[in-house]
């Protein structure tokens, strides 16, 4: 027997943060605690350095952004990072600022 298709129910408000820019994680790097949030090609809107590579993040190239999770700072303190070099960064040393 097919499935049924299921409504979406109305009184679930849709979280729009997620549907459009993802989960947000908590994680460590350089002794810190770090939000970090995907960012889809679509959701970028200009270009960036990467931290990690100081190599430009294209326009509408995916990639993460990163801030402290200590509550300390404001958007100035977002760092844009290609993904693969957010997943090298134990690996690697930054050659510039990660704050």
């Amino acid at each position: 027997m097919p499935r049924a298709n299921r409504r979406r129910r109305d009184d679930v408000p849709l979280n729009v943060d997620r549907a459009i820019g993802g989960l947000t994680r908590r994680e460590g790097y350089a002794g810190g605690e770090w939000f970090v949030r995907r960012v889809t090609g679509a959701g970028s809107t200009k270009a960036y350095l990467c931290p990690g590579c100081q190599h430009t993040i294209a326009l509408g190239t995916p990639h993460v952004v990163v801030w402290p999770a200590d509550g300390m700072g404001g958007l100035d303190d977002r760092r844009h990072w290609h993904s693969p070099c957010w997943s090298a960064r134990d690996r690697r040393h930054t050659r510039g600022s990660i704050r």
